[in-house]
């Protein structure tokens, strides 16, 4: 009789047997650890649910150790540096590459067996062991930690709503301890740095100069960690294995250029938080930077000096520093050598990927750390236009108060068209109320006003209005600001949003949350990340009020932490406020209690790549009215489709 065994219980029996007959020092395969797992919690057997998992992430630590003590080792025993010759280079090559795989397999066993598919090794960087973690102690009642499980996989996935969930239900219980809610993967550099960073903004500079200092040890030490992972076998992903037929040399030659790229990402990869695409700017020259300030401040004079210089070796020439650099110069008499920093980390050895923008410790006393430029601005282009508040005044940078923009006449009939032309949930993907269950929120776009004034639904002139007046604002940004190429529209919308009646006792929310226009804000990590689902292209935003008839809604910017407002607008007819549209003016809107407030709302980018395609389509209808001799007539031809998208 056939007897017919399913492939995976082949495998499975095959790697139990490996796993049996391996060699001292053996250990068992993450990947198979995390399936049997995996099929344990479909089973609903969460204690070896708990059992493989926790063996599956101690299994994958081990591994990853395993490789980077055993090619520090060999690389510090078989180094290239006495290498003259070709032979030499080759048999360097092959020595290192032998004590690398005796001293793996003398530790974990036969490395075939820890060959791990891309999709479980993408699991484990995703945390998503954690995910069935929680669950299973939670099923196990051992609540704490279930809690620090979810901490754990909360921390790479933000956006997880349903464990998002999970911790706020977790928070309530009774007993639960704060210290329940840890994060088992934290990274020991990025933990100390943002300890160090909160220790800074609340005054305790001793305690901050202790957590900077211990931050920048274990980045150098997971600098190591991640440059000798990239010693492995590489993955050569553009090119055709089957028709790669290059020679011995560029074979090598292939090798070490994936090696170099891939020491190269470790600056980035160091410096990224878990589940974020973009890694903070200027991270380690910041360690540096809150350094020299704090050891100032503690009346270390030399010690700032010494961190002063070292920050210029990743930023020769910057301004604000070496203002700092001189001061501590003459309060010291002498000169002191800057902090050796590792040649790779030097950008004339190696051009490491940071971006400097406004990324640093916002303090403004004797030595600056980061000075705050406050120009008095370009000119306001129409007569009519007051400058009520610039950036120093809104206390920011990139800010600015205007009034009389539009006249009294004109914000009526703007908002008589709003009362006609915007409808509940246009753009906000048809959501009455997109930031808040107690307001109602209503839209319009300039090409559908102009649709509604050419089928004589609002007067034609009402729709130019708000195109005109769409413009004026464009105009008046880019000359304030003084930009050097053309402001394009990126959005533009007439919106009113409207306070619901019998839902405004004891309101504690915002009518707009705290945010940033081009990047995702995080006012946990002091950062605001510019990567997808922000409109990263967006430079500039304007808010052009109509009418200030209500109560509440007033425009507020605030700190990174998104909770320590430094400067409120009050709407009224014809006053707008403008400003860049990053991280550095993170702002929102209180709750509107009463009435409707209503306003155009315009961002702006530098790039015309990504010019708003209905407002490309309305200059086309505008252009048109223009050369018709009377507004009776109207080219029919002409294509306007407010459902066109940006």
């Amino acid at each position: 009789m056939d007897v017919h065994f399913p492939t995976s219980s082949i495998l499975s029996i095959v790697l139990q047997a490996l796993l049996l007959s391996s060699s001292y020092g053996s250990l068992e395969p993450y990947d198979l650890l995390y399936n049997n797992a995996v099929d344990a919690f479909y089973r609903s057997d969460y204690k070896d649910v708990v059992r493989y998992m926790e063996g599956a992430l101690s299994s994958y630590a081990e591994v990853r150790q395993t490789k980077v003590r055993c090619r520090l080792r060999c690389q510090d025993q078989h180094p290239f540096d006495s290498v003259s010759m070709d032979l030499q280079f080759f048999d360097v090559v092959l020595r290192r590459s032998n004590c690398q795989n005796e001293c793996i397999e003398e530790k974990v066993g036969t490395q075939s067996m820890h060959k791990v598919s891309e999709d479980v090794n993408q699991d484990f960087q995703r945390r998503i062991p954690y995910n069935y973690l929680q669950l299973a102690y939670q099923k196990l009642k051992q609540l704490d930690k279930a809690a620090a499980a979810a901490h754990t996989y909360f921390q790479a996935n933000p956006e997880h709503v349903e464990m998002d969930q999970n911790l706020e239900q977790y928070k309530a219980l009774e007993g639960s301890d704060q210290d329940h809610f840890v994060d088992r993967e934290a990274r020991p550099h990025q933990r100390s740095f943002s300890a160090g960073v909160k220790l800074y903004d609340s005054a305790d500079y001793k305690g901050a100069i202790a957590l900077f200092e211990e931050a920048l040890q274990e980045y150098y030490r997971a600098d190591v960690e991640c440059r000798a992972l990239c010693q492995g076998p590489q993955r050569f992903e553009e090119q055709d294995h089957v028709l790669y037929h290059y020679s011995l040399y560029e074979l090598v030659s292939d090798h070490f250029t994936q090696a170099l790229h891939c020491e190269h990402e470790c600056v980035r990869d160091l410096s990224t938080r878990p589940g974020r695409l973009s890694p903070m700017e200027n991270y380690l020259p910041l360690h540096y930077d809150y350094l020299q300030f704090a050891y100032f401040q503690m009346n270390m004079v030399e010690e700032a000096m010494e961190c002063a210089k070292s920050y210029l070796l990743f930023h020769e020439g910057e301004e604000f520093m070496t203002e700092n650099l001189e001061y501590y110069r003459e309060a010291v008499g002498h000169d002191v050598k800057p902090r050796e920093v590792r040649p790779w980390l030097h950008p004339k050895w190696h051009p490491i990927p940071y971006i400097v923008l406004n990324a640093l410790p916002s303090s403004s006393v004797l030595v600056c750390v980061f000075v705050c430029v406050c120009t008095v601005g370009g000119p306001l282009v129409y007569d009519s236009v007051q400058l009520v508040q610039n950036s120093k005044a809104l206390n920011g940078t990139q800010r600015v108060l205007l009034d009389d923009v539009i006249s009294v006449d004109e914000c009526a009939e703007l908002t008589n068209l709003a009362h006609t032309v915007t409808m509940a949930g246009d753009g906000y993907r048809g959501k009455m109320s997109p930031h808040t269950p107690n307001e109602r929120f209503e839209g319009a776009t300039v090409l559908k006003t102009l649709q509604y004034g050419y089928e004589g639904r609002v007067p034609l002139r009402s729709a130019r209005l708000f195109y005109d007046a769409s413009e004026r604002a464009r105009r008046i940004i880019e000359s304030y600001f003084l930009l050097n190429s053309t402001l394009h529209f990126s959005y533009t919308h007439l919106v009113c949003r409207t306070a619901i009646t019998g839902q405004q006792d004891h309101r504690n929310d915002l009518s707009h949350p705290i945010h940033a226009d081009n990047c995702l804000l995080d006012p946990e990590a002091n950062e605001c990340w510019k990567e997808p689902p922000a409109y990263t292209y967006r430079d500039y935003s304007a808010l052009l009020y109509l009418n200030g008839d209500f109560e509440g809604g007033e425009f507020i910017f605030t700190e990174m932490d998104a909770k320590t407002v430094t400067a409120q607008v009050k709407p009224k007819c014809g006053r707008m406020v403008g400003f860049s549209s990053g991280g550095e003016n993170p702002h929102g809107v209180r709750a509107v209690t009463r009435g409707q407030r209503c306003a155009v709302a315009l961002w702006f980018t530098l790039d015309p790549l990504f010019r708003e395609l209905e407002r490309l389509q309305a200059d086309e209808v505008m252009q048109a009215l223009d050369n018709q001799s009377s507004q009776s007539q109207w080219d029919t031809s002409l294509n306007i489709n407010p459902k066109d998208e940006l």
